[in-house]
C-alpha cells in the first residue's frame, strides 16, 4: 500500500477474479442510507431519522446552535436537534459557560443563541489556516476596486444616500459591495492572526547560540493588507 493519492481516472489496481462476487452487482444492491427509507412517508421525517442515526445528541446540538442567530428557547432548539429538552438545556448552559452560546433571561424563561463574537473568531481562525488566504484578499481588493471605479465612489453607502434612484442591478451591486467590504475585514483579521502566530513560533529575531551574535530576520514581502 502506498501513500500516493488515488488517480482521478480510477484505481490503479483492480480486484482479481477470485475477489469478484459470484453474482453481478446492480444499483439495487447499493444502499447509501443507514435507515430504512420505506418506513417513512414524509421525506423530512426520513431525513431527520437519518441525521439522528448518524450523529450524537451533542453534535446535533452544536450544529443547531451554530445556525441560531436569534434567541430561542431550549425546547425549540431541542425539537430541531432531535433531543430531549432536558438534554438541550443542560448542554446549552454548559456551552454558555464556555462562551460558545449566549443566554438571555426573559420573563418567559431563558433563551439561547450562538455567541456572535465566538462565531466570528472561529471563522477568522479557519480563514487564518487557509492556504489561499492571500489570494482571497487580493480577489476581494480587486472586486472593491471595480465597484469604486464603476460608481466613482469610495463607499457603497454614498450611493444609498444619493439623490439618484438606483436600479435593481445597482442595488445588487451595493449589497455585494458591502458584503465584500465585510469579507475583506475578516480576511485582514485572519492574515494578522496568521502573522502573529508565525512571530510567536519563530520570533522577529534569532540568536546564534554559540557566539551570542544577534541576527535580524530578513525583510518580509510586501503585505497584502496594503
Amino acid at each position: 500500500m502506498t501513500d500516493e493519492p488515488p488517480s482521478p481516472d480510477g484505481p490503479d489496481e483492480f480486484p482479481t477474479e477470485e475477489e469478484l462476487p459470484d453474482e453481478p452487482v446492480t444499483v439495487d444492491d447499493i444502499d447509501p442510507f443507514t435507515v430504512d427509507d420505506g418506513a417513512f412517508e414524509d421525506i423530512d421525517d426520513f431525513a431527520a431519522a437519518e441525521w439522528k442515526e448518524d450523529t450524537t445528541a451533542d453534535e446535533r446540538l452544536r450544529t443547531v446552535i451554530n445556525r441560531t442567530t436569534t434567541p430561542k428557547s431550549a425546547g425549540d432548539i431541542a425539537d430541531t436537534a432531535l433531543v430531549s429538552e432536558t438534554k438541550a438545556r443542560t448542554s446549552l448552559n454548559k456551552l454558555a459557560e464556555e462562551g460558545i452560546v449566549r443566554s438571555h433571561q426573559t420573563d418567559s424563561g431563558k433563551l439561547y443563541e450562538r455567541d456572535p463574537e465566538w462565531h466570528l473568531l472561529k471563522q477568522i481562525r479557519q480563514l487564518a489556516g487557509s492556504e489561499t488566504l492571500v489570494d482571497q484578499i487580493q480577489r476581494i481588493k480587486q472586486e472593491l476596486a471595480g465597484y469604486k471605479a464603476k460608481y466613482d465612489s469610495t463607499e457603497p453607502e454614498e450611493l444609498l444616500v444619493s439623490d439618484k434612484e438606483l436600479t435593481p442591478e445597482e442595488l445588487d451591486d451595493v449589497s455585494h459591495w458591502r458584503t465584500a467590504k465585510r469579507e475583506l475585514t475578516h480576511l485582514r483579521a485572519a492574515y494578522r492572526l496568521k502573522e502573529a502566530k508565525e512571530h510567536a513560533y519563530t520570533g522577529p529575531e534569532s540568536r546564534d547560540k554559540q557566539s551570542g551574535k544577534q541576527t535580524t530576520a530578513p525583510d518580509r514581502e510586501q503585505s497584502p493588507l496594503q
